[in-house]
């Protein structure tokens, strides 16, 4: 299969995975805008719902950031190269995570790399 026509394919994927993603946003966002009603005896598993939803919200609205970025990447004739080193993205990490915008050698060092700047955890005392 040509280069062409793999982008072409990833990109009608990656159409549909934005439509499912705006889907699930349209129900989830519906969802929250209805009222709660809490009674103090059974109110905690509503709200439970809510706050496990938004956290779903939050989630589906950075992949769609991903999935509307990898869009932009193929319009400009970028897509599958990576933004660190400037080489070819692995196809196989294409089909896996087809919005990644790092090889696998450049995304490991970024990890590694912010793993050794997290601050180390303090140690507690007694």
């Amino acid at each position: 299969m040509s280069r062409d026509n793999a982008i072409a394919d990833e990109k009608k994927r990656l159409v549909q995975e934005r439509e499912q993603v705006l889907e699930e946003l349209g129900h989830l966002r519906e969802f929250m805008q209805a009222e709660v009603d809490v009674e103090p005896d059974e109110g905690d598993a509503e709200i439970f719902e809510r706050e496990k939803n938004a956290a779903l919200i939050a989630v589906l609205e950075r992949k769609l950031q991903d999935v509307d970025s990898a869009l932009r990447s193929i319009a400009k004739g970028e897509y599958g190269i990576c933004e660190r080193c400037g080489k070819p993205i692995e196809s196989g990490r294409l089909e896996v995570k087809p919005d990644a915008t790092l090889c696998v050698s450049c995304q490991t060092e970024v990890e590694r790399l912010a793993r050794r700047n997290r601050p180390a955890a303090r140690q507690i005392e007694w």
